[in-house]
């Protein structure tokens, strides 16, 4: 417990001391509120669908010529194995869990936008 003197203009008088009373941390928040799991969970599923396969092909292109970066790109299928493996241990099988829940609604968004825009630009070039 701490005192300090209250706010004024002039010099702390110190018969006005106030108490100050431990309050919830904000650091609870990120420890026991029950979404907080659930929405980094998503969240990080959601930047690990577009992150990772985007940071995996720019670092090939990097490093290597166009055609041996292109054979090696589907060695970026190894990193699905992090959402399993936090979905196996049971300390991380929430927040594991809705990752995956966010890589398969990002990829499922992702799909259904890029066909229905190729429908529509199909559409309007026949007619």
């Amino acid at each position: 417990m701490s005192t300090h003197a209250t706010e004024g203009n002039g010099p702390a008088n110190p018969t006005h001391m106030v108490e100050e009373t431990p309050g919830p941390s904000r650091d609870r928040w990120h420890r026991d509120h029950p979404t907080f799991t659930a929405l980094a969970g998503f969240f990080t599923g959601l930047m690990f669908v577009t992150v990772v396969p985007g940071g995996f092909a720019g670092l090939l292109r990097l490093l290597f010529d166009f055609d041996t970066a292109e054979r090696l790109f589907p060695i970026v299928a190894i990193a699905l194995v992090v959402p399993v493996a936090l979905v196996a241990n049971r300390r991380t099988r929430r927040f594991g869990t809705y990752m995956i829940i966010g890589m398969v609604l990002t990829a499922l968004v992702v799909l259904g936008v890029t066909s229905l825009v190729l429908y529509y630009m199909v559409r309007r070039q026949q007619g």
